[in-house]
């Protein structure tokens, strides 16, 4: 079986941005057979937010009931946590030892980061290591594969580099991980931008059906439908975009027509999408319900007892090939 590895850092309920940008991805990934291993990266959340320690548990258990509520199976998948499989400080120390800072520096989400937050935020030594940590997360578990967007590539090529140096010094002992290229379709936040807790413009997976209907009604669809009658253009209304995700394709021909024409309005539009919003939620909430934070912390520990099995078996490799197994 081919090896899956990917991570999310622990900023609690996920909302459909991050489904839609990789979680569904991952259960598809899942279900045709890849070997996964998918993490709470709490380790990586502290890289810029090591101030704001005290939801990280709260947030971790949220996320994972979201994982589980999605489809993501624990017989099938190995769910755990970094920091609870100590090989990932282990590796990550050795990785460094080989790693120049020279490509620390170069890649593009230290320089991005570090205009964006500022010096508080990332003037440490954490912050610059951040891609030697990723790719002990990764090679820790012969990772054939990683699913990255097309905007991540950069990120996995450190990875892959400091892999070859590795291997190069020592012999061939780190499996290379290839990209996994997944595509993830555009989605904009009821405001219209781009879907994001920091403008509260978001859909969470686990939004009860009248919070749910609360955020599409105040949605913005558009400017120029003054009156009901008026005609309207559904591609620059956010409520349409919804639509194209989850109603069918007759449901967007008749929106079409009416929006155009003017002989359906915005709020017909709206209780046409909280119906095939809801269809879609409910499944998930059906499952969340069911889950209690003692049986997710038992899923992520026993999880984690797996992936350490795992990971210790890759370091003994590694401390073979460097002379360490003393």
């Amino acid at each position: 079986m081919q090896k899956v590895l990917s991570g999310m850092r622990p900023t609690g309920r996920l909302h459909l941005g991050n489904y839609f940008g990789a979680l569904a991805n991952w259960v598809d990934l899942q279900n045709q057979g890849y070997h996964c291993h998918f993490f709470v990266a709490d380790w990586h959340a502290i890289t810029t937010k090591h101030d704001e320690t005290g939801t990280i548990r709260q947030n971790s258990l949220e996320m994972a009931k979201d994982w589980i509520a999605a489809g993501l199976d624990p017989q099938k998948s190995v769910l755990f946590v970094q920091s609870l499989v100590k090989q990932h400080a282990e590796l990550f120390t050795l990785l460094a030892m080989i790693t120049p800072v020279g490509w620390l520096e170069r890649c593009p989400t230290y320089k991005e980061q570090k205009e964006q937050l500022g010096e508080s935020k990332t003037a440490h030594l954490g912050f610059l290591g951040y891609p030697v940590l990723q790719a002990a997360d990764i090679v820790l578990y012969d990772a054939d594969f990683v699913p990255v967007g097309e905007d991540q590539l950069p990120h996995l090529e450190i990875t892959r580099e400091i892999v070859r140096r590795f291997n190069f010094m020592y012999g061939e002992t780190l499996v290379e991980p290839q990209a996994k290229l997944t595509q993830a379709p555009k989605l904009t936040g009821t405001d219209g931008r781009k879907m994001s807790k920091s403008y509260d413009n978001f859909v969470e997976l686990a939004e009860t059906s009248e919070s749910l209907w609360q955020k599409i009604r105040n949605m913005i669809t558009d400017p120029a439908r003054v009156r009901r009658n008026d005609p309207g253009n559904p591609t620059i209304c956010s409520v349409y975009d919804f639509h194209k995700l989850f109603s069918s394709a007759d449901d967007r021909a008749l929106i079409q027509t009416g929006c155009t024409t003017g002989s359906m309005g915005c709020m017909d539009c709206k209780k046409l999408l909280r119906e095939r919003m809801d269809a879609f939620f409910e499944p998930m909430r059906e499952r969340r319900a069911q889950l209690h934070d003692d049986d997710v912390l038992h899923i992520l520990h026993e999880g984690s007892r797996r992936a350490a099995e795992h990971a210790e078996t890759v370091m003994r490799r590694v401390r073979h090939h460097m002379n360490l197994d003393i």
